[in-house]
This record gives C-alpha cells, structure tokens and sequence, in this order.
C-alpha cells in the first residue's frame, strides 16, 4: 500500500484550491495493478469542487477501468483523512473493498467498505421491488 499512499502524495501536489487551500490527493488500484490518481479541484461555484477520491476513480474509468481493489487518500490533516459521503457513495458503486486512509505525518488506517458505509445504496436497490426492503426510520 505504500505505493499507493505515495502515488496519492503526489497528486495532491497538484491540487487547485485556490479557495480552502486544502489539499487532498488519492489513488485507485485496478485489480489489473494500475495505479490512477487525483486531486481535489475546487471552483468559485462550491458545489461544482470535484474531491481527490472522485477524481482519481472517474479518471480510471474513463480509461476503462472499473473493477479496483483499493484507494488511498491523503490530506495535511491532524489523524488520517476520511473521504467525504458523496465520494463514500462512488467508492460503494465501484465496490472498492480497501480503503486506506493517510496523513502527511505518515499516520495510516485501513478500513473495509462496510465500515466506511455500513448502509449504501447500490444497483440492487434501483431492482425493481428491492425498493420495498429499504430501510426508513
């Protein structure tokens, strides 16, 4: 995983955020062995920011790639950074098991899709009548 930790150091080098100036880099490993990654890339228009783990995989699978087995993501914070919901929910649709989580300060946790997001919504959930078994509180 050090490679992929590393790979995920330099890509947030080139982060534009020219607004927080907080810089995050990830990597995504393909189950063939390659290695994407991305940066976080924000706007004056916030909602239109695009998150480093988001990059990284929409950057593979726009070079075909859709089957990973891991993503790293790093950031210049106090414990290892944890990715946002929206980029949980794109790492749940990639089914991307391993997620490792980093520092600058060489901190690192692993975690598994399920603890990341114990309750996804995924393409069996849109089949027709699996709606029915969601769960509302």
């Amino acid at each position: 995983m050090k490679e992929l930790i590393e790979a995920a150091r330099r890509a947030r080098e080139n982060a534009y955020v020219p607004y927080s100036n907080f810089k995050v880099g990830a990597a995504v490993l393909t189950e063939d062995g390659k290695i994407y990654s991305g940066c976080n890339i924000e706007n004056a228009s916030y909602g239109m920011a695009n998150c480093a783990e988001r990059t990284a995989i929409f950057k593979a699978v726009s070079e075909g790639q859709t089957k990973f087995k891991a993503l790293a993501v790093i950031g210049d914070t106090k414990g290892p950074i944890s990715p946002c919901g929206a980029c949980r929910q794109v790492i749940a649709e990639f089914g991307i098991q391993k997620i490792v989580m980093a520092n600058l300060n060489g901190d690192e946790k692993v975690v598994y899709l399920d603890e990341l997001l114990p309750f996804s919504f995924a393409k069996a959930d849109l089949q027709k009548g699996n709606w029915k078994n969601t769960v509302r509180i």
